[in-house]
Order: structure tokens, then sequence, then C-alpha cells
């Protein structure tokens, strides 16, 4: 056997130095980052270097310093193949092999656990909000905005977009890659189109916690509105909502959620992307397997075309299309806004200013604050020189106010407002409800399905600057504008989030 006690070491060559060089500044680099992480660093990128960048470039680093050896090992052999064996003995009674194979053991060992816990830190980081909204900052900077301002803001992104186990887990990653690339490669639209395709069940996510089965009775509800006019006349409609719900085993009940009892199956045909343009409907009991099929009248499908088109089975996600990522249209925001007092709402014509400024289209967001301050602005001081030189404090909170609700329900570098994406609850500002209860959507025996509000919900009571109009019994809405039949329009044809 060739003695090699005096030759020089294979690592000692230009790939495995380099290789080792950048393992080094990786192991380094991961160390320094991994402490910024666990001692509650902001930054969104320091979770994503620490588990998955650099530690690439540590594996890469510690591959190229063995490539570097076996390069180097080909090349001696080749140049004397009598002074190196062609592949490494290990002898354990040689002392320097032994220490030299313990070592390698231990370093092994501690690599596979520091290597685990990288990964399962790396698989929580994945997961986290924090990865989900801010590391493709400009793409999801709307929907994590809003997401923040939402009812659900202390509901992990994965607890609705990917759920427990690890099937979905794995379906997300993967179409996560092309997303990684789209951002990458600049090719995502904009704005991000809703509603997302194949997304999750709703049984499995939102019915986790909530349960229509345990659901019961009616909810009270009071909407509060301020007028356009000086004073910000408020107006206020208190309203019972029939939410309804409940199971075989605990009885029979009607309301809203009897589209999501679990006796009935109701699938419908939309003929465009956000499903706002209601085809077919098929209504099905599951107990007797009796189906009612309605079709819209104007619809220009045949019978042929819709059995052929895949149908959709209703679920939580079809009226609670945005529980999270919510853009308030200007009239609600501003409506808010003085009802939480943030707004004063003595401050004459307040509410008209402040939805004329919010509702305006801009190109940027810094141009959307500068024309919300001038606008406001310039109307108090040019029209209303008493109020300007008197509440002056209460107009300049009042445009940080709106200049606040702009950032956060406003995103005009990816083409996204309340508009963009229709909230299905209710029908104040989108047809929502009336996509079906319309009484156009007929089955052939000529039954309709109807367009009456107390399916829904019963009209307790209104009132208007403290005065009230009425209260039970009457139980009918009464419109600040005489508008006829209410049945015979829709609130959409006027509301659009703008000023009227």
């Amino acid at each position: 056997m060739p003695d090699s006690s005096n030759r020089p070491s294979l690592a000692r060559n230009v790939i495995s130095g380099i290789g080792l060089i950048v393992a080094l500044i990786s192991l380094a680099n991961i160390i320094f980052l991994v402490v910024a992480d666990l001692t509650g660093a902001h930054n969104p990128y320091v979770g994503i270097l620490a588990y998955a960048v650099v530690p690439a470039f540590l594996v890469s680093g510690i591959a190229l310093f063995f490539i570097g050896m076996l390069v180097e090992r080909r090349r001696r052999h080749k140049v004397a193949p009598d002074e190196i064996e062609r592949y490494p003995s290990l002898d354990l009674n040689v002392p320097h092999v032994r220490r030299l194979a313990i070592v390698w053991a231990f370093g092994s060992f501690f690599f596979i656990i520091i290597s685990l816990l990288g990964s399962y830190r790396m698989y929580e980081y994945t997961d986290s909000d924090q990865f989900c909204g801010l590391v493709c900052h400009k793409v999801m900077h709307p929907e994590y905005t809003a997401y923040k301002q939402s009812p659900h803001a202390r509901v992990g992104c994965v607890g609705c977009h990917v759920g427990a186990g690890a099937g979905w887990y794995v379906r997300s990653k993967m179409s996560g890659a092309y997303q990684v690339y789209s951002v990458l490669a600049r090719k995502y639209p904009q704005p991000i189109p809703s509603p997302v395709e194949n997304l999750r069940p709703s049984r499995e996510t939102c019915e986790q916690c909530h349960w229509p089965e345990k659901f019961f009775g009616a909810q009270l509800k009071v909407f509060t509105h301020f007028g356009y006019d000086e004073q910000n006349t408020p107006r206020e409609i208190r309203m019972l909502i029939k939410t309804g719900g409940g199971s075989p085993q605990g009885g029979l009940v009607a309301g809203i959620h009897w589209h999501m009892f679990n006796m009935n199956e109701i699938q419908y045909l939309a003929s465009d992307r956000q499903r706002q343009k209601i085809e077919w409907v098929r209504m099905r009991n599951r107990r007797t397997n009796q189906a009612t099929e309605y079709k819209a009248q104007d619809s220009k499908l045949t019978d042929a075309q819709i059995a052929a088109a895949p149908k959709r089975t209703m679920d939580c996600i079809d009226c609670h299309n945005r529980p999270t990522h919510i853009y308030v249209p200007p009239d609600r925001a501003i409506d808010r806004e003085i009802l939480a007092g943030r707004i004063d709402r003595t401050l004459p014509f307040i509410k008209q200013q402040a939805v004329e400024a919010l509702s305006a289209d801009y190109k940027t967001t810094p141009d959307a604050l500068n024309g919300i301050d001038k606008s406001i602005r310039t109307y108090y001081s040019t029209k209303q020189p008493a109020v300007w030189n008197s509440k002056r404090a209460a107009v300049e909170t009042a445009i940080k106010m709106v200049q606040n609700v702009t950032q956060n329900t406003r995103f005009p570098e990816m083409n996204v407002d309340w508009r963009t994406h229709p909230d299905n609850i209710g029908h104040f500002y989108f047809i929502g409800c009336f996509r079906c209860h319309d009484d156009q959507h007929t089955s052939k025996a000529g039954k309709t399905i109807p367009k009456d509000c107390h399916i829904c919900h019963d009209v307790l009571g209104e009132q208007q600057a403290g005065n009230i109009m009425f209260e039970v019994p009457k139980n009918e809405f009464q419109h600040p504008v005489d508008l006829g039949d209410m049945r015979a329009v829709s609130c959409t044809d006027c509301h659009t989030g703008k000023p009227m």
C-alpha cells in the first residue's frame, strides 16, 4: 500500500478552497440571521434568508468542497496512479484516521440536527403571515394590508388558504412555486384576480370555527349612515338578520344559512369569473333527492350548454367571499370614521368632502395623499373660512384620517380598490343576494327565486337625526327618497360607494 502520510491533503485545491470559504461565510451569516430572527427582527426577508437562501449557499459550499477533493483525487491518480489509491481506505487502527472518523461522525450528527431544526423553522416560516404578506411586498401589499384591518386579522393566512394536513400544504407549496416565478418574472396580473380558484372547501377551513349546524335564530344589527348635507345627518336602521342554521338532529330552521343546511345542496352556473352573473341554479333535497332547476330569464345558454358546463356547489364563501381581504367603499369607510369619532361630525359637509376626495382616481398612493390633502384643505380654506379659522385642527385631523383610509383600502399601483372585488354579503354596493334572488330565475313550472327582503331580514325601525321614522310593526324599509316599489329597483342602481 502506498504511504500517504506525507502527501498533502486532497482538500488543498482551488475548488475545495472556494467551497470552504463559501461554507464558512454562509455559516456565519446563518448564525447572524437566526439570532436576528429570534431577537425580533421585523424585516420579512430575514426569515427567508436565514432558513432558505443562505442555507442553500452553505450546502453548495460543502458540496463544492467535496467535489474539489474528488477532482483533485482524479487528477493525482492520472499523474501518478501508483502513488494514490483509486478509492480511499479507512483503517480505524490508524490513530489519525480514527480521530478523523470520530470528528466526522460528530460533525455529521451535529449538521443533521441543525438541518432538521432549520428545515422545521423554514416550514414554520413559510406558514407565517409575514412570509405570505410581506416577502412579495408589492404584489401582496393590498391583500395583506386589508387582512390586517379585517375581522380575521388574528387568524393566520394558512388557516384559510391551506388548513390542516400535509396534502393541502404540499399543494399550496406547489402552486406557490409558480407564484414565485411569476413575481420574479413580473408576470403577475394587476390586480390579483378573485375569487381564488381551487381554494380548499370551506367545510375544511371556515367551519372549523364557524359551524352552521349550531346557528339558530336571528341577530340584531344596527346600520348607521351619515348624509351628504351640511349637518352630516345621521340615519340609523335597526334590522333583524335571520341568520338561521340547524341540522336534522338539532332542528330544521329557515334563514340565510338554509343555503348551507346539510339537507340542501345548491349548485349554480356562473358565466363570469367573479361569479356575479348566475345563469342557472339547482336546489336539491339530499334526503328526498327532489331537485328544482331555475334558469335566468335573460340567459342565452341552451339546456345542452348548461348540462355540459361545470357547476359549482355553493358553500360559505359564495356569500362570505370577502371575509378578510375587505376593501371598504369610500361612503362606508367615512361613515365608520365619523361614527368612531375620528372625524368631527360638526364640520359642515365633511362627509361629502371626504368621500369626494377619497373616491377620486389617483395614479399612485402619494398622488392620493396629496390629492386628499389639497381637496379638503382647499374647500374649507376658501368656501368655509369661518370653519377653517375656528376648527382648523379638526380639519387637519379629518385630512389625516381620510389619508389613512386610502392607504388601507386603495392601492393604485396594483389597480385595487373597492370596485375590484365585489362583496357578496348583502346587496348595498354590489348585487350580492340579488344574483339569484331577483324574481328573474324561473323553473320550468313557473316558480321563481323570490326577491323578497323578508326572507333574510326584517327592518325593526329607522330614525333620522334622532327622530324616529317608524318602529315595529310596520317592518318595511323607508328609503329617504321615494322610489315607489322597492322590489323594482336594486340598491346598486344608485349606491356605488361614491357620492350620490
